[in-house]
């Protein structure tokens, strides 16, 4: 099969035998993958990654022993892989597991392949209706949407949403539901009005100006999905005494914010990664959010080099890879 393989800041496509199916997994032809920013920071050497990346992807169930029910569906998977022994796994908690292995992240071959192997208790089956580029921001609207699930939430919450990249749009086009009144706020005019356009509240923001920005604030709830160094303290900013600040990125430089601040305006600060995979494959075949145009362009997997080459330009959307 045709697969990607990052190592030392290089990606290549290599050609490699197919994965096996053990006991308790299917086999999965990958259809469409999504290169995340998380794939971006591996190819440049974050962890120390060797491997096949990617974890955002739909796919179709070629084998599934003793599961034959399963073959031909169209899926998406949990990246989170439990070793299923230890108190969280038991919990039903394998994103916490302190032996847990994540597909295409760690130790564990990811979607830029033509195939992969997934525990057949990760899957879930894509509604029928779903395109598969819509179904495909099911794993990433998951993780925007956990913040709904950590935070109890009220439509009269002063909510904002810091950086308008994939996430946080995402954050803001899926929490708008709880919070109608969120407001989103970020340096990209064209990806603000991708926001607009569906209503939520935008902000832009101007390079070097003015921090917080005149009327607004202080907010309950500050949702921090810049990526960038800097954008915890700048969030923490917006925030009243006693709110809620949620880190939803992380950069691989170090982050900088004001402790005395927290400890005493009593700030509470959440990190929120993985999410139900239900629950965003149900807002997306709702039609409770449009992520059509997210999209900035798919390519054919054979020109892998060149989709990543796009992936990294400032400012990029999503850029998918479709195989054959």
């Amino acid at each position: 099969m045709l697969s990607a393989w990052f190592e030392d800041g290089r990606a290549s496509l290599v050609e490699r035998p197919a994965p096996r199916p053990q006991p308790g997994q299917a086999l999965l032809k990958v259809r469409l993958a999504g290169i995340c920013n998380t794939d971006l920071e591996l190819l440049a050497g974050y962890y120390g990654f060797v491997g096949v990346p990617g974890h955002e992807f739909v796919a179709v169930v070629q084998e599934a022993p003793g599961h034959d029910y399963l073959e031909g569906l169209r899926v998406v998977a949990d990246i989170n892989v439990g070793c299923g022994q230890c108190p969280r796994c038991r919990l039903g908690d394998p994103r916490h597991c302190p032996q847990r292995r994540v597909i295409g992240i760690k130790h564990w071959d990811g979607a830029l392949a033509q195939y992969l192997l997934a525990p057949v208790s990760s899957l879930h089956g894509v509604p029928d209706g779903l395109p598969s580029p819509a179904a495909v921001f099911a794993e990433p609207l998951a993780a925007a949407l956990e913040v709904g699930r950590q935070v109890p939430l009220d439509p009269e919450m002063r909510v904002a949403v810091l950086g308008d990249g994939k996430l946080g749009l995402l954050a803001a086009l899926g929490l708008r539901h709880q919070v109608p009144g969120l407001l989103l706020m970020g340096h990209h005019p064209a990806k603000l009005a991708i926001a607009q356009a569906q209503g939520v509240a935008t902000l832009l923001v101007e390079r070097g100006g003015i921090w917080p920005p005149p009327g607004q604030g202080p907010f309950d709830l500050v949702v921090e999905a810049t990526g960038h160094p800097q954008g915890p303290a700048l969030a923490l900013d917006l925030l009243r005494p006693q709110g809620t600040l949620v880190l939803k990125t992380t950069s691989h430089l170090p982050t900088n914010i004001n402790l005395a601040r927290v400890v005493v305006d009593e700030i509470a600060i959440l990190g929120s990664r993985c999410g139900d995979l239900a629950l965003a494959l149900d807002y997306l075949a709702q039609g409770r959010l449009d992520v059509r145009p997210l999209i900035a362009q798919t390519y054919p997997f054979a020109e892998l080099t060149t989709a990543l080459e796009h992936a990294r330009r400032p400012g990029a959307l999503k850029i998918l890879l479709r195989f054959p």
